[in-house]
């Protein structure tokens, strides 16, 4: 290993056999970590010898029972391809309380089929306000009132024997103004200041402002502020707070190389890169989705590979449909960026459907993705912790005779419960007074109707969970949506959200962040039961492999959103009925698509579809899984 004279120091007390498999993967890795450095810096070959050196320090001290893992995911690599893997994402403090908490209510998880766990997020942040917790201030240590260090390694190994995977976030485009390494930048380090974007005046951030978008238009209008510790314009996306960091420095690549390494070895299996999106900057730009950030994910993905391959990565990019798939590998970069990327393509447009009665939107607009690399997979949900924004472009709305602008408004109207008939019960968020976009927070339950009483509110809900679970990828479920939690009524009596706590404006994004009730009440059980039935159902369906490409098919019928996926085994139609009234699916469709109506069962259920004047007949909200 020419180039890398401390390699056999490193690895020197470990065994043969280790020291080949290092030498094994830096063979198999290496020329992917130095064609993206390539790309990056002028020094690429030193950068790329310091990372493999890094990850021969991680590799050497990596317990035993990780090194195990990463052999068996090594022979496994659609290892969370498989139907069987479901997600959950939580609040560790609201589903719990601790880290110990979380691991006394994995019975809860195992019992909903979970695999994977995403707990949000549980590294130190600076005091309140942190942005719900992402204004970073130490990457190595969680939060105080979580827990250790000690405690998320206890964890992992608790959720790893149940065959749960734990995922937390790692915030890549920022710190927090009292991290080490701005406190380092506002002290006079001038090495440290070269770790962020600090200019003298305005003349530069005006010329870069042109031609950024404001995140958070009520919060903070802008993208630079003035720091009078630094003396200077310092380059802040999200808030006055959280610095951005100069990714063109290779320190600050070579700073989270070791981040990872050391959470990896900490157990944790899957990293949320938050923010990704905007860690390159450019002028002229939006300073977001820059070619860059595929290759900045290129270089981190092959250091973990070499040490920890166990490990993956998921993009946390809530980008516009045009820009998604990039995140999981185009071009030079396919299938090797991340692993997992947010398909939020089609949870806006779960959304869209529900709220329009009519799937022809959906289905041009995610007609138009190309196809993902078959070595990764699409994390499909139905809301997050975050904010709803109407990511549809208005291309795609004007090609089946909508104005964008317009359904977008719509949309917003709609699930602030401002459109006639409206059975939703969201709040507005971050409304921009110029172009009037308006963001929408709320629980799944809350926007679905079950808070006033609707009917059908618990068909909704239990549609959009057969939605994500029968799209393929890994599908992920909020806290609180397998229960039906309802919007908390509290939400801006909380100390979390108190003004002077978020910066200004009460953030209403807690509303659909509720307290996990324990004992799970009865008022869910039925959405509950439903859920779990969904998630039996697809572990027992290879058709969900995520591998398998997902084509969505133009509607029969615009009330029923129809999606194939090609298996060897046989073709799945799953069809899904956005309405509230019965609508049907041609049985000549069936024929189309190679299924034998005679003979087709629907997996959900595991009983033959109801089939009517030549028709397969579908309930309101009823949602099918057809195979023959």
């Amino acid at each position: 290993m020419a180039g890398m004279p401390d390699l056999q120091t490193t690895l020197a007390a470990l065994p043969s056999h280790r020291r080949e498999m290092f030498e094994a993967r830096v063979e198999r890795w290496r020329p992917d970590l130095e064609a993206a450095l390539a790309l990056l810096y002028d020094d690429h070959t030193e950068v790329a010898d310091r990372l493999v050196a890094q990850a021969a320090a991680a590799f050497a001290v990596r317990d035993e029972e990780l090194h195990h893992l990463d052999l068996r995911r090594l022979l496994e690599p659609d290892w969370f391809q498989k139907p069987s893997m479901v997600g959950y994402a939580a609040y560790a403090d609201r589903f719990a309380g601790t880290l110990a908490g979380v691991a006394e209510h994995i019975d809860h998880l195992a019992d909903l089929g979970v695999c994977y766990l995403h707990l949000m997020p549980l590294l130190q942040p600076r005091p309140a306000p942190n942005d719900g917790g992402y204004a970073v201030a130490d990457y190595t240590r969680v939060r105080e009132d979580l827990g250790t260090v000690d405690d998320l390694r206890a964890l992992a190994r608790t959720l790893r024997g149940q065959g749960i995977s734990l995922c937390i976030d790692l915030v890549l485009n920022h710190v927090a103004r009292e991290h080490p390494w701005a406190a380092a930048a506002r002290a006079g380090d001038p090495r440290m200041r070269d770790w962020f974007w600090v200019f003298p005046d305005r003349k530069v951030p005006d010329a870069y402002e042109r031609t950024l978008p404001e995140v958070f238009p009520d919060f903070a209008p802008g993208s630079f502020s003035w720091d009078e510790e630094v003396r200077g314009w310092v380059w802040t996306t999200f808030n006055d707070y959280q610095w951005d960091l100069n990714w063109s420095n290779p320190e600050v690549l070579c700073a989270f190389a070791d981040i990872i390494l050391g959470h990896a070895n900490n157990g944790v299996e899957v990293f949320r890169l938050d923010a990704i999106a905007f860690t390159w900057k450019r002028m002229g730009t939006s300073c977001q989705n820059q070619p860059e950030v595929h290759a900045l994910t290129q270089a981190l993905r092959a250091v973990a590979r070499i040490a920890c391959p166990a490990v993956l990565f998921k993009a946390e990019a809530i980008v516009g449909p045009a820009d998604l798939l990039a995140y999981l590998g185009q071009g030079e970069h396919h299938g090797k960026v991340s692993d997992l990327a947010y398909h939020n393509s089609l949870m806006v447009q779960i959304w869209s459907m529900l709220a329009s009665k009519d799937a022809r939107l959906a289905a041009h607009a995610l007609q138009q993705l190309p196809p993902a690399p078959t070595s990764t997979a699409w994390i499909t949900y139905v809301r997050c912790h975050d904010d709803i924004g109407w990511a549809i472009s208005d291309e795609d709305a004007a090609a089946t005779g909508l104005d964008g602008h317009a359904h977008r408004a719509f949309l917003s109207d709609f699930y602030a419960g401002e459109f006639p008939g409206s059975w939703a019960e969201g709040l507005v968020f971050q409304e921009n007074p110029q172009t009037r976009d308006r963001r929408i927070s709320g629980s799944l339950a809350s926007l679905c109707g079950l808070g006033k009483g609707d009917p059908m509110a618990v068909r909704r809900i239990l549609l959009a969970h057969a939605v994500i679970l029968g799209y393929g990828g890994v599908p992920v479920i909020w806290m609180g949506d397998e229960i039906a939690l309802l919007n908390d009524p509290s939400w801006d009596q909380q100390p979390e959200t108190a003004p002077e706590r978020t910066g200004g404006r009460a953030d209403n994004r807690w509303v659909h962040r509720p307290r996990m009730p324990w004992p799970v009440p009865e008022s869910g059980s039925k959405v509950l039961d439903g859920v779990r039935r969904l998630v039996r159902a697809r572990a027992a369906t290879p058709h969900l492999h995520a591998s398998v490409q997902a084509e969505v098919l133009t509607p029969r019928d615009n009330g029923v959103f129809l999606v194939a996926r090609r298996h060897p085994l046989g073709t799945l139609l799953g069809a899904y009925n956005v309405m509230p009234e019965p609508r049907h699916v041609p049985v000549d469709l069936l024929h189309d698509l190679g299924l034998d109506p005679a003979a087709v069962v629907d997996r959900i259920s595991g009983y033959p579809p109801f089939v009517r004047e030549g028709a397969v007949q579908l309930a309101p909200y009823e949602a099918l899984w057809m195979t023959s």
